[in-house]
């Protein structure tokens, strides 16, 4: 559980930083299941004659070389369904060593400690592998990918989810570092802001004082935990290798999610233990499910801002 004073850090300021979340096991664990995955998608693109042979390519060789030669390797590794038009045959990655993740118990103890006891794990969650800035190609413009604008994690999802009790846990899975593309924030009372479509979806011009931002580095296995209101952004990665972590969301079960269109699922419950979740391939199916639903069907925008507010003026 978190202390006190970390409690009280996180009320005051809308943030915190955890160390040493993640026990080695599951961070291996993770590691070995997308190096599983990234294996079998460059086999398929070195038989398309996309890419050179593997060789003997580590995996951060293998995703630069994908990204260069123009294959998507994101969104098949991505723990969620595109926030654009969704395909019958849209790929994404669910599997045992990103469960476990999400449901660590230490992980859940330290979200309890902030939002209660009964937790539900919130549909709003990505991998986030950035690339070393120079690499980026020039017509990129994907929030997972590159460097994020200046956000509020309650604005870029629904309005029903406004009062709902949530946190934001970014999990760093390699070092993140002020050089590679580490999180900032702006640290105090939470308030919602306008946002505009920039690149991403983001705050309007002048209503943050950008001095005031904190970048906030962290160790593998360890974790930024915030307030959806926190303004955050990432900075650039002007290092020569990649920067790895997840963002995944909880909230009060019975809340609503932001996002009702996305599968979600009960991660702890103390009032009915039989409702938790604790087969990752039901998740897995749950996505599948959602995925069908959704396919050729009108397209649900994930976010609630247009180009013609007043503050985007």
């Amino acid at each position: 559980m978190l202390t006190q004073q970390q409690i009280d850090d996180f009320n005051t300021n809308g943030v915190i930083v955890v160390p040493d979340v993640l026990p080695m096991p599951i961070l291996n664990s993770v590691k070995r299941e997308y190096e599983d995955l990234l294996d079998t998608l460059y086999d398929g693109w070195h038989a398309e004659g996309r890419v050179p042979p593997p060789g003997d390519m580590d995996f951060w060789q293998k995703l630069l070389t994908s990204y260069d030669a123009g294959c998507d390797w994101f969104q098949p590794m991505d723990i969620s369904l595109p926030g654009g038009d969704i395909a019958p045959d849209t790929p994404f990655h669910f599997g045992p060593a990103v469960f476990d993740m999400i449901t660590a118990p230490h992980l859940l103890d330290l979200v309890e400690s902030l939002i209660g006891p009964e937790l539900t794990s919130n549909p709003i969650q990505h991998v986030r592998l950035k690339p070393p800035a120079p690499t980026l190609n020039g017509s990129e413009n994907r929030a997972h990918v590159m460097a994020t604008d200046w956000h509020q994690d309650r604005a870029v999802a629904h309005a029903d989810g406004d009062g709902t009790q949530m946190v934001t846990v970014w999990l760093a899975i390699s070092n993140a570092t002020v050089e590679n593309g580490c999180l900032q924030v702006i640290p105090g009372k939470p308030q919602m802001y306008p946002h505009c479509p920039k690149k991403q979806t983001a705050i309007a011009d002048g209503c943050l004082d950008l001095e005031k931002a904190q970048p906030l580095p962290v160790k593998a296995g360890g974790a930024v935990i915030f307030h959806p209101l926190t303004p955050h952004a990432s900075l650039d990665n002007t290092s020569d290798r990649f920067r790895w972590s997840f963002d995944v969301r909880y909230n009060v079960t019975g809340q609503p999610t932001g996002r009702s269109h996305f599968p979600e699922f009960v991660a702890r419950s103390h009032a009915h233990p039989e409702r938790v979740l604790t087969d990752w391939q039901v998740w897995r199916d749950m996505w599948r499910d959602a995925r069908l639903r959704l396919g050729g069907q009108p397209h649900i925008p994930i976010h609630r801002w247009k180009s013609d507010s007043p503050a985007c003026a």
